[in-house]
């Protein structure tokens, strides 16, 4: 009934207050929802109701986050069209979703392997290169050996490809890059103003990593200058060797000129450096590793005295200047390795006992000693006393650093939105002219990632050859795809306007419901989604598109519903719980208030059949006081106080998304009830209540 009479159905009504829930969309696959994706969708079902109660016009939306490597692998592994499997998916969802009795708006339903929905993926890429913030470079990739193709680090598990199990390398292939890094300071301000959970905020500031240093330049016995990054310059006095990435540039030309006596060494642990991921080399705990490169020796500018430089893989060259000047007196990692070296340890901040353990303190009590003029000094006074210096002798500079990498865009893979330029040889690389978009992902034979590690798309001939947009000249497309990302950095504009075929949402929808009012979603997208999608909508901003500087003005995050064990749903363990199932035993309302109450929202809870009854019964208690309640449709002075305080608890609950505590205050109301009768008044401020988490039911009583 709701879906024929459009309930849900929302448009912009400059009378009401706007108020725009978002929930993630799915990733629509082929094993359907399980009842941990529910828990989201019902919280925001139910601030969405109470919402549309006090008088708000609300959207909520629903769309599908369909391109992605689950779905070409399954395509792969039972030769049907990526097509077809996501088609079958979605309606799969959707049936499930509508069952929930979920308030969305399906008319505004997005899906983003539509190419009119891609079209403006497609677009903002353009506008990123335009601006500069899209360009390719050669760079380290994970080569799967089986299947011969490029995989992302998520899918290297203990250094084999997860899907075939094959080993996993290194291999240097050229990707386009999305400038991320340009807006790493944006990304980090910007949270100040904004309604996120602290662990969200905490998690994205450390995931950017800021960090105020100094870029300092050792000499070498060689000649050549190797520059460090640091923020602790005031140890300078301290640094007793230097440590550079296996794959930093000098390694290889002091290989080429003959300078290393021990070669060998050096390339095989370069070879061996190779085959681990940037995560499992800079893990905390694991054993330290190294070669010292003979032959050449660093040169300390403070005093002159030359130190080793060693080759290890705890040094990313992905970070600060993939060199290290290493203080193993006041640094854990650098003690460690300087122990297994036999590597001196020089003092230079007292307080500890450096023969121990590594001093690490960088408080008041934390003095210099051994330091030249920083003699006396607290670290605190040390620090910029030393940046001066470095400054002033001209051997560094102060610099901001960040921990945040570009964003690698390339997938050699079918299943994501073409990438919309073209290479001609004599006008390099051409965007595809705007009227033409989208360029639209052809019908493929084959799939399966090519030998030489390219896109299924590279063998398309005929697609591939084209006109250059400049010269009209021979042009070849780029056959990389996008990554799963693109759709959903900007989808949340799409819900605004999704039916717009001239821009991806007209400047009145954009300026009536930006931004997102409230966002809820996984703490595992906070790094990666949340990121990428602020930065997008950051950039869109710059060039005038939206009106609002950050996209989402509030973001909450759910803790997972574990199996009956304790651990997480997996069809592996066989412990998935299919909501289909306990709908059709018990009933959506129950669903959903159950797992609005099994537990704070926030924190993981266990799932349990058995506890499922006891929200059928309260429900059941609800109905059955139809029967109880007296014909008068005042509130009872007996009730009214209860009924007050209920109202003021559930009214905050709600807002605070503490639905467990809400429900509980209602199940205290209904007991009171029973105990002392009730009207038909205080039946129906039960009803409008309890409306958010039993809709079903409650329309039912209402009439």
């Amino acid at each position: 009934m709701w879906e024929d009479e459009k309930t849900f159905h929302v448009e912009i009504d400059h009378k009401k207050p706007k108020f725009y829930a978002l929930v993630e969309f799915p990733y629509p696959s082929g094993a359907g929802l399980h009842v941990g994706h529910p828990r989201s969708y019902t919280a925001l079902d139910v601030v969405s109701r109470k919402r549309r109660q006090n008088g708000y016009n609300v959207l909520y939306p629903m769309g599908w986050d369909a391109f992605g490597l689950p779905t070409e692998n399954f395509a792969m592994k039972n030769h049907i069209h990526p097509a077809i499997v996501t088609k079958n998916n979605v309606d799969h969802f959707r049936s499930q979703l509508k069952a929930l009795g979920f308030s969305f708006d399906w008319d505004r339903e997005i899906n983003t392997t539509d190419p009119e929905y891609y079209k403006w993926t497609q677009w903002i890429f353009l506008q990123l290169y335009k601006h500069g913030l899209a360009y390719k470079k050669e760079m380290n990739v994970n080569w799967c050996t089986g299947c011969k193709c490029v995989l992302a680090n998520e899918e290297v598990v203990n250094g084999v490809c997860e899907r075939c199990g094959s080993e996993v390398v290194h291999r240097v292939k050229s990707q386009w890059m999305l400038k991320i890094t340009a807006y790493a300071d944006k990304l980090i301000d910007g949270l100040d103003g904004l309604d996120y959970i602290e662990r969200v905020a905490t998690q994205q500031k450390n995931w950017i990593g800021r960090s105020h240093g100094a870029e300092v330049n050792f000499g070498t016995t060689a000649g050549d200058t190797l520059t460090v990054y640091t923020t602790r310059c005031d140890t300078l006095f301290g640094a007793t060797y230097m440590v550079v990435s296996p794959e930093h540039a000098m390694v290889k030309e002091w290989l080429d000129k003959g300078i290393l006596k021990n070669a060998d060494a050096v390339k095989a642990y370069q070879a061996e450096a190779a085959r681990k991921s940037d995560f499992e080399r800079s893990e905390l705990n694991k054993e330290k590793t190294g070669v010292k490169l003979e032959g050449v020796m660093g040169i300390n500018p403070v005093n002159d005295t030359e130190i080793p430089i060693f080759i290890s893989d705890y040094v990313l060259s992905t970070y600060g200047t993939g060199a290290i000047m290493a203080v193993p007196a006041h640094d854990t990692r650098d003690w460690e390795f300087a122990k297994k070296f036999g590597l001196p340890i020089i003092e230079v901040v007292q307080g500890g006992d450096v023969t121990k353990e590594a001093f690490v303190a960088k408080d008041d009590t934390a003095i210099m000693v051994n330091s030249g003029f920083l003699n006396g000094m607290t670290v605190k006074e040390a620090i910029p006393a030393m940046k001066k210096y470095v400054v002033e002798q001209g051997f560094g500079k102060e610099k901001v650093n960040f921990k945040l990498r570009d964003w690698v865009f390339s997938r050699q893979r079918y299943w994501g939105e073409p990438i919309p330029l073209v290479n001609c040889e004599k006008c390099g690389w051409v965007p595809v002219p705007e009227e033409q978009l989208p360029v639209v992902l052809p019908q493929v034979e084959s799939y399966e990632p090519t030998d030489d590690g390219e896109s299924p798309l590279s063998k398309m001939t005929d697609w591939v050859n084209t006109t250059c947009p400049c010269c009209g000249g021979p042009a070849k497309r780029e056959t990389d795809t996008m990554p799963q990302w693109a759709g959903s950095s900007w989808y949340f504009l799409r819900y605004m306007d999704p039916h717009n075929d001239k821009a991806l949402a007209s400047k009145e929808a954009l300026d009536y419901w930006s931004p997102v009012d409230w966002y809820n979603g996984g703490m595992e997208h906070t790094t990666l989604h949340l990121l990428y999608s602020r930065f997008w909508h950051k950039f869109l901003y710059d060039i005038g598109v939206v009106p609002t500087k950050e996209p989402y003005a509030k973001r909450t995050s759910h803790g997972m519903i574990l199996g009956e064990g304790g651990e997480k749903m997996s069809k592996s363990r066989g412990n998935v719980v299919n909501p289909n199932d306990i709908v059709a035993q018990y009933g959506a309302d129950t669903m959903r208030l159950h797992i609005m109450f099994i537990g704070d929202f926030e924190k993981a809870v266990t799932w349990s059949n058995e506890a499922v009854k006891g929200s059928k019964r309260f429900l059941d208690r609800c109905w059955n006081l139809m029967e109880l309640a007296q014909d008068s449709d005042e509130i009872s002075e007996k009730n009214a106080s209860i009924i007050h305080k209920t109202i003021k608890k559930v009214t905050t609950d709600i807002d605070d998304l503490k639905m467990n505590t809400a429900i509980a205050a209602l199940m205290a109301m209904v007991n009171e009830f029973y105990a002392s009768g009730l009207t038909r008044g205080d039946l129906q401020q039960l009803m409008l209540m309890l409306s958010p988490f039993a809709p079903h039911m409650v329309e039912e009583m209402w009439e």
